[in-house]
């Protein structure tokens, strides 16, 4: 998913206290969206490029033509601390859910002969 759908397509971000990259929205987008999934509250991120928790705040926001669920995450990268909010885009939403609803490719057999 990460390499086929831009990360501004899955995630608004709100307020960010630290440069976004691509590889650390889609590591906060893939937090979030489990919490969505799951209705979780909380749940710790780390990598190589960050590590803290993400936060989900449990109510809806809307901004312009931009809806969806709101979260927090308190995070620690190579350049310090920050604090950044974002929305889980209703259109993100809907093409992860289409994702896994997709069925699997069938397995190819080990052996053609």
């Amino acid at each position: 998913m990460a390499e086929q759908t831009p990360y501004w397509l899955l995630i608004s971000v709100l307020f960010s206290s630290q440069p976004l990259t691509p590889a650390l929205a889609m590591t906060l987008h893939e937090a979030a969206y489990e919490l969505y999934s799951r209705g979780e509250g909380s749940r710790e991120v780390a990598g190589d490029l960050l590590s803290g928790r993400v936060n989900n705040l449990r109510k809806d926001v809307s901004l312009g033509g931009i809806a969806g669920p709101a979260f927090e995450a308190e995070i620690e990268t190579e350049r310090g601390s920050g604090v950044v909010r974002f929305v889980l885009t209703r259109q993100g939403l809907e093409m992860m859910k289409a994702q896994e609803s997709a069925p699997a490719a069938p397995a190819k057999p080990k052996y053609l002969n």
